[in-house]
């Protein structure tokens, strides 16, 4: 019998898990977004508007397990949303592609999502609600801390260290025993070649930092 789980966000990251969640034995119940304007990835399935509309769910239905579908530099809100989603009850999951490689030494943290060809290698450590999106790769002993995504085809290699709520772009490279600091964003195509600091936005190969980043969301 599949089990239910709801899915908070119902844009792009929402599509791809619903793609796969059946071939995990997971049975959609619902789609949460705080955007009026979208509509429900699956025909069907019920799309509950925002906070107030999952408590009103909430109420009537049995807590199923939870995921949080807000891709981009968005881990302070994935974090936060599985905060909400855990204190009513529900039990937040973690999806792994089928098509996906996770080395069975690595540790994968709860709410987090690892992508069709994605590959996580030997002893690394995914902190809570890490993306590891389509063909990203972190290779042994990479260190990513909370609310972390590795954007499609992004690449870290061996040891990096990453902090919390920083975006790598797609098709970056970070290359080995690099650190990366919390809340950066690293542009898409970009070779980082030095470590950087907490908060700055950075992009060129060799990667350059261009500017600090002051809140979330605030990208090239």
């Amino acid at each position: 019998m599949s089990s239910p789980v709801l899915i908070w966000g119902a844009t792009g990251q929402s599509r791809v898990l619903a793609d796969f969640l059946p071939d995990l034995g997971y049975r959609i119940v619902a789609f949460v977004d705080r955007n009026p304007g979208v509509t429900s990835p699956v025909p069907g399935i019920p799309l509950l508007n925002g906070e107030p509309g999952f408590r009103e769910w909430i109420a009537h239905h049995p807590a199923p397990g939870a995921l949080v579908a807000v891709g981009g530099d968005r881990g302070a809100d994935r974090l936060a949303l599985q905060e909400l989603l855990a204190t009513a009850g529900c039990t937040i999951l973690t999806a792994v592609h089928p098509a996906a490689t996770v080395a069975g030494s690595a540790r994968i943290g709860v709410g987090s999502q690892i992508l069709a060809g994605a590959v996580v290698g030997a002893a690394a450590s995914l902190g809570a609600a890490v993306i590891i999106n389509t063909r990203a790769s972190a290779d042994h002993e990479c260190r990513l801390e909370d609310g972390v995504h590795l954007a499609p085809a992004a690449t870290l290699c061996g040891l990096v260290q990453v902090g919390r709520g920083t975006l790598i772009g797609a098709g970056a490279v970070v290359l080995p025993r690099i650190r990366i600091g919390a809340g950066v964003v690293v542009g898409a195509g970009s070779v980082v070649t030095r470590d950087l600091p907490d908060n700055v936005i950075a992009f060129g190969n060799p990667a350059r930092i261009v500017r600090a980043r002051l809140t979330p969301g605030d990208t090239p």
